[in-house]
């Protein structure tokens, strides 16, 4: 997985900074860098709390919902809108 900053729409608001659980972030020059993206669990957090839309986390795989026998509607993860 990759973690992903557009630095044109980042406004070095320094939220994914403060947001993070594992300290990814650092800010350089007045943007948003993943210094450390080994560590990120890509819980989403810096996604959904960036006003600007400036990260993104891609995935190395399609992503499909999950249709469990016996149901006709996909199982919903909780938070997964915010990821891209």
């Amino acid at each position: 997985m990759s973690l992903i900053i557009d630095a044109v729409r980042c406004d070095g608001c320094g939220i994914c900074y403060q947001i993070c659980p594992e300290d990814v972030f650092v800010m350089e020059d007045g943007v948003a860098k993943p210094l450390r993206a080994d560590e990120c669990w890509y819980c989403g957090s810096c996604v959904m709390d960036c006003a600007h839309d400036a990260i993104r986390i891609v995935f190395p795989w399609a992503m499909r919902p999950v249709i469990l026998r016996g149901s006709s509607a996909p199982l919903q993860s909780p938070g997964a809108s915010g990821l891209r």
